[in-house]
């Protein structure tokens, strides 16, 4: 998996998605985008980029994408529209894009592809700079629940994607 960051200023967002959607296809990876605000860290996208191969491995996928897949398990959410949040819109805000392609060894299709991707977006830091408040409401998180268990953000959040394993 590669992740890439920047800044979008998205004016038509089915372009915007049609031309990500082009990049998987070209490099046949699964191409993602998200509002960075919404992501913990780089573990956040590695867990929702795992358990998303492992749900097609095993035939237990919820979306016929794997990109979509892996939207739902960053999300924590079985519904695609309730996951679509954490996806991206249109306007200028902070992006962050997983690019994979389900396999080891992919590496240089993947690379490939992000640097493709990369073109579509301001460079700058992105990851790692989530809106605390938008996370929190997002995730169903609370200052006392973070307090309670001793943990960083980050782990509290990677739990929500597995526990949407769980759920399954």
């Amino acid at each position: 998996m590669r992740l890439v960051e920047g800044r979008a200023n998205i004016d038509d967002l089915d372009s915007f998605l049609t031309r990500l959607g082009a990049i998987g296809e070209e490099f046949d990876c699964a191409v993602q985008a998200f509002d960075a605000r919404y992501v913990v860290g780089r573990e956040h996208l590695e867990s929702a980029v795992e358990h998303a191969n492992r749900a097609f491995d095993r035939g237990e996928n919820v979306a016929r994408d794997p990109a979509v897949e892996i939207l739902l398990y960053a999300a924590g959410r079985r519904q695609i529209n309730q996951a679509l949040e954490m996806g991206v819109s249109e306007g200028e805000r902070p992006v962050v894009v997983a690019v994979d392609g389900g396999r080891e060894g992919d590496d240089e299709r993947e690379a490939h592809a992000a640097k493709e991707v990369a073109t579509l977006l301001e460079p700058g830091e992105a990851l790692g700079q989530p809106d605390r408040e938008r996370v929190f409401e997002f995730f169903d998180i609370s200052e006392r629940e973070l307090a309670a268990t001793g943990t960083a953000l980050t782990d509290l959040v990677c739990e929500r994607v597995a526990l949407l394993e769980v759920e399954k």
